[in-house]
């Protein structure tokens, strides 16, 4: 038996909102909108390539230790999640044209190229084009 990533998370402010970006914008699709009581919901969604893959969990940001958190991880420019792409170019040039806001330019690191994008919702996301 060997342990394998089924579902990972970022905090965002607004379940609804981040439902939107992640969908409308990014190009995910609705998983599982499970409500938990109250306003929250087990919400994710995952990439249309992989609908049975890693889900993406957009976890509500009550608890009070995820302000601090995402805050510091925003100021220090630090993504809060990375996601793959296959052209990065291209991706970047299709969010800009939806409005999407980029912090950071596709840049070459390497042996990949990275942008990174504000979500809206509280956080930084990369984007990663693996090189070669």
């Amino acid at each position: 038996m060997m342990i394998h990533l089924t579902v990972t998370s970022v905090f965002v402010d607004d379940q609804s909102k981040a439902l939107d970006f992640y969908t409308g914008l990014l190009g995910f699709v609705p998983k599982n909108d499970i409500p938990l009581g109250g306003d929250d919901r087990w919400l994710t969604v995952v990439s249309p390539a992989a609908p049975d893959g890693v889900e993406l969990l957009l976890e509500p940001s009550s608890h009070p230790a995820v302000g601090p958190y995402k805050a510091a991880l925003v100021e220090d420019g630090i993504p809060a999640a990375s996601f793959g792409v296959d052209d990065l170019a291209a991706e970047y040039e299709r969010l800009t044209a939806l409005g999407v806001r980029f912090v950071q330019p596709p840049t070459d690191m390497g042996p990949v190229i990275v942008a990174t994008l504000d979500d809206t919702c509280g956080n930084l996301i990369q984007l990663a084009q693996h090189q070669g």
